[in-house]
């Protein structure tokens, strides 16, 4: 089908030439490759063997104008004409937009050129194609050969639905042109009646980008009241975070007269203390004289240095043991 881009404003369109094997279908490649000019044409790629000039196609694109303001640009592929490149045929097939079948006038010809005929309608059968659907042409080439049939009698055998031929000799670019023309001509009318019928129907050329579902507004920030926000935590009374007094005032008096939770003036926390080691001093944290006073000898053994350390007031009053091990680089 033709291939439409409307980010390049380009339509691409697929142009097969198709028929029995020798009957002009490379040579008329190559005539119309020689007669562009050289800005409107690419590169030919041609694969030929001892039994048939195409082993698979030839790729010509060309630039044919503007139609709508779209660049248009035609892919020209020819076919192997032996049987058994069959599949090779149908893979070349695939997708075409227009046909071009080239008869061999030369007399004796004409059951092949009805098996070729018959093998295109074939293949496209089974892509679900009609050639009829199709803007196709006949080419009766070689008419300059002694003895070929008549046009009457072309037509009889080959085209009894008359749709439209050209009388061509290949090798002299005769009808070449002519036949491209022609078939290139019925295939833009019809992508034109497409195009503007895609417009009449309220369908524009270009179609719309499809909208995207607008994504619901976020909500806007609420500044939270003070209702709102939530309530700061009190920490939670320890050993070093005693209660307020009117905290205390209103716990029962059983409770408040432990004495870990008395508001007597607290002492330094033991975890502040100084540390007096043999020949050094660590210090753990801001400590005061008669806490260090109090502080215990420490010991040294093998296993590093061991100090008792006393944490806690009153009942809650522990004592721990803390070994201190220094590990020295012997390079230091």
């Amino acid at each position: 089908m033709v291939v439409v881009s409307y980010s390049g404003k380009e339509i691409n369109a697929k142009l097969v030439y198709y028929g029995m094997g020798l009957s002009g279908k490379t040579t008329n490649l190559e005539a119309i490759y020689e007669t562009v000019p050289e800005t409107s044409r690419g590169k030919m790629v041609s694969m030929k063997t001892q039994s048939d000039r195409t082993l698979f196609f030839d790729l010509l694109p060309l630039d044919l104008g503007e139609v709508m303001g779209f660049k248009t640009r035609f892919l020209l592929y020819t076919v192997p004409g032996q049987v058994f490149y069959n599949a090779t045929r149908k893979l070349v097939l695939k997708g075409a937009d227009a046909i071009v079948f080239v008869a061999d006038s030369e007399r004796g010809k004409m059951d092949e050129n009805k098996e070729s005929l018959s093998n295109l309608r074939a293949n496209l059968a089974e892509y679900k194609v009609n050639l009829d659907d199709l803007p196709w042409v006949i080419q009766y080439n070689k008419r300059d050969l002694p003895d070929v049939y008549t046009v009457e009698e072309l037509n009889r055998e080959l085209n009894p639905a008359r749709v439209p031929s050209v009388e061509a000799v290949a090798t002299q670019a005769k009808g070449v042109m002519e036949t491209f023309q022609l078939v290139s001509q019925m295939l833009l009318e019809r992508v034109t009646r497409d195009l503007k019928r895609q417009s009449g129907s309220g369908r524009a050329a270009v179609p719309a980008p499809v909208p995207v579902a607008a994504a619901a507004p976020a909500p806007a920030p609420v500044a939270a009241s003070a209702a709102q926000a939530p309530a700061p935590v009190a920490a939670r009374p320890s050993r070093f975070n005693p209660p307020a007094p009117e905290a205390l005032a209103r716990r029962p008096a059983a409770e408040a007269a432990r004495p870990d939770w008395k508001a007597a003036p607290q002492e330094a926390p033991s975890y502040g203390r100084e540390i007096e080691l043999p020949g050094e001093k660590l210090r753990a944290g801001p400590a005061s004289a008669p806490a260090r006073a109090a502080a215990p000898a420490a010991k040294t053994s093998p296993e590093g240095i061991v100090v008792p350390v006393k944490l806690g007031r009153g009942e809650r009053l522990r004592e721990i043991t803390l070994r201190i091990v220094v590990e020295m680089d012997e390079a230091a």
